[in-house]
């Protein structure tokens, strides 16, 4: 068993579907009980571990099926081993699974106290929730079940759920049905599923633990949970020969009057990152260049709108559009989309491809001319590049994150709590591990797509998602550190510039 925390090394996730195939072929691998004999017995070192008092009461509130059968198992064994323990089995059924019915009958057996009625015990120290696991996939299905999830969730007492948060998809990360209970822990047991990594799932597991209960699936992962093995080509030190023209050029184009800040922010990243030269393009601007690119940041230089009327102009270039852009940027992305060697789009960008069938078919033609594009939406623009509700985006993250990458034949970061990155019709989905809400604050996304375009200048010929796996985690992990309050952009700049100090390899 170990704690999940900041992965070193990309982990493999698999939905409820594959996950139900793995835990098949494992139990026809083994022996009657063995798997639900191995999953209860690190329930209860967990539950032991957490509540180390052998004076209080670990109450466990068992469903009727597997997951129920776990948390009965883990009951006898900690009763076994002097610790007072209560169950609560709720809807039990006498045509359940087989081995959820020999492991209530073993635990009645060794006296473990069992209870129809759902009340909390006296001296309570854990909770541990074996109510449905994977069977909230179409939610808690019965009012008792959903009525148990809602009494545990206005306890205070720490809750330990077995394998997933009862309610919670382990596809999605989304609620399913009107009650999902609120864990301060989850053991995930035998494979690890997205739903806990993206979404709500983050909120709601609390701390993750995982055992693979000794067994590795041979099916091929459904997607993967990125560790910081996703930065290991960007912490080698540069070649010796290197110079600001091998470090690639970007060009930030967007800042329109009023938001000037949007596009410094992402050029002031692109910089931070290693690109050699980084250039900003105002909009709705004078041409004559009266003002400085970025007085904070005189690296930073404007390019003359002109120099981008010539094909020669956009040669070499990544370019970021849209950060700040306001409605300016509608006019420029068909130049944008036809020339760009790189694009990213990004804000305003992305609001006005949404709006525009022609610019959208420019974007697939793309691909097919050996263009490549990276979209970096929030739900709310991914909402409207998709034509559905933030709310459809939100039920379903990964297959959102797809969609987005599929429909218009590029890369999409699905940026939110669990960022994902997607590929164009392939089943490498990953999953980013790092962040939290100290990034929910004004810019952080400019920071995010300069940093990427930095990155993309300097390996133009990597593939984009690895490169954007290694932005999206380089930028939670900066902010990582802070435990309370927001990371304001610009200082968030300097922490992922800092970050490749302390993480560099010798």
């Amino acid at each position: 068993m170990i704690k999940l925390s900041a992965p070193s090394h990309s982990l493999p996730l698999y939905r409820v579907a594959s996950s139900r195939a793995i835990e098949a072929q494992a139990l026809q691998a083994s022996a009657p009980m063995q798997l639900m004999a191995r999953a209860g017995a690190s329930v209860a070192k967990l539950a032991m571990a957490l509540q180390p008092d052998a004076g209080r009461v670990i109450w466990i509130v068992c469903g009727p099926g597997n997951n129920g059968g776990d948390g009965l198992v883990a009951a006898r064994l900690l009763h076994g081993l002097g610790r007072k323990v209560t169950v609560s089995l709720i809807g039990a059924k006498a045509d359940g699974p087989a081995d959820a019915r020999q492991a209530l009958a073993e635990a009645q057996a060794a006296g473990v106290v069992i209870r129809a009625e759902l009340s909390p015990p006296e001296h309570l120290g854990l909770i541990v929730d074996g109510l449905l696991g994977l069977g909230a996939t179409q939610g808690p299905g019965s009012s008792e079940l959903e009525g148990a999830i809602s009494l545990l969730n206005r306890l205070s007492t720490p809750k330990l759920a077995i394998d997933l948060p009862s309610g919670l998809s382990g596809d999605s990360g989304c609620a399913k049905g009107s009650a999902v209970l609120q864990a301060q822990h989850t053991l995930c047991l035998l494979n690890l599923k997205p739903g806990l990594l993206t979404g709500q799932g983050r909120a709601l597991c609390g701390e993750l633990w995982f055992d693979d209960l000794g067994l590795t699936p041979s099916q091929m992962a459904d997607a993967h949970w990125l560790g910081q093995d996703c930065l290991q080509a960007w912490l080698r030190p540069g070649p010796a020969t290197a110079h600001k023209g091998s470090q690639g050029d970007v060009l930030v184009m967007g800042g329109a009057p009023g938001m000037r800040g949007a596009a410094r922010l992402a050029g002031r990243a692109a910089l931070a990152a290693g690109a050699g030269r980084v250039f900003l393009t105002f909009l709705n601007t004078s041409t004559a260049l009266t003002e400085d690119a970025d007085a904070q940041r005189p690296e930073l230089m404007l390019m003359p709108p002109q120099r981008l009327q010539s094909s020669e102009g956009w040669q070499s270039l990544t370019v970021v559009a849209g950060c700040g852009g306001g409605s300016a940027i509608a006019p420029e992305l068909a130049a944008l989309l036809q020339h760009s060697e790189r694009l990213l789009l990004d804000a305003d960008a992305l609001n006005s491809l949404s709006l525009s069938p022609t610019l959208q078919e420019a974007l697939r033609q793309r691909a097919a001319r050996g263009l490549p594009t990276l979209l970096t939406p929030h739900p709310l623009e991914a909402a409207r590049l998709l034509n559905i509700s933030t709310t459809e985006v939100q039920a379903d993250r990964l297959s959102a994150a797809q969609a987005l990458a599929d429909r218009f034949d590029c890369y999409a970061v699905l940026k939110g709590s669990g960022s994902l990155v997607a590929a164009a019709r392939s089943d490498e989905l990953l999953i980013n591990s790092s962040g939290n809400a100290a990034l929910a604050t004004a810019g952080s996304g400019d920071v995010l797509a300069g940093w990427l375009a930095g990155l993309w200048a300097q390996a133009p010929k990597q593939d984009p998602q690895a490169i954007a796996a290694a932005a999206v985690y380089w930028h939670g992990r900066a902010a990582d550190a802070r435990r309370a309050g927001p990371l304001r952009a610009a200082d968030l700049i300097e922490q992922m510039h800092e970050l490749r100090q302390a993480l560099s390899l010798p």
